[in-house]
């Protein structure tokens, strides 16, 4: 895939599901309204709004990077290589555990609880999503590279230096 083709189709793929998971149902959940559930939410507030800023860099990234390797996050449309460049050196899900500080940090931002329970339905869904499809597609799809990127590569929680793949 061209590189063009695939960032115009990791755009789309950007509004479809990141919209939607990140954006939407937490809209649906709470309205964007914020609620003061306690003295000084502020703080939580300005927490919130940090999280959701902070979240959005490693999608942001992920998704260009897979532009960049002539895909898209999309399954039908992924890269014929592993993409082990930026955020990826550090987590092997940066999008996901991107996309899920967004919504805890909406969940702090408007004060609900609904959008907190959201998330931890989210990040049980996607962990059992990563684990009994995505990760062993991607065994298949790139054995030995992909068996050296797991076993250095933390899943959810980000290593403190970069992994950087060895000789191939």
């Amino acid at each position: 895939m061209r590189t063009t083709t695939a960032a115009l189709g990791s755009a789309a793929f950007f509004l479809v599901a990141p919209g939607t998971v990140a954006g939407l149902i937490p809209w649906l959940i709470t309205g964007w309204h914020c609620h003061q559930p306690l003295p000084h939410w502020v703080i939580a507030q300005i927490v919130g709004v940090l999280l959701i800023c902070v979240g959005l860099v490693p999608v942001v990234s992920a998704f260009a990077e897979f532009a960049k390797a002539g895909g898209t996050p999309a399954p039908v449309a992924a890269p014929r290589r592993l993409v082990v460049s930026a955020f990826n050196r550090y987590v092997r899900n940066p999008m996901y555990v991107g996309l899920l500080v967004v919504i805890v940090g909406q969940a702090l931002l408007f004060g609900s609880l609904g959008t907190a329970i959201y998330a931890a339905v989210m990040w049980a869904v996607t962990a059992s999503f990563v684990r009994w499809y995505e990760e062993p597609t991607l065994q298949r799809q790139f054995g030995t590279d992909y068996e050296a990127y797991r076993q250095a590569v933390p899943a959810w929680f980000p290593r403190l230096r970069p992994w950087t793949p060895g000789p191939r």
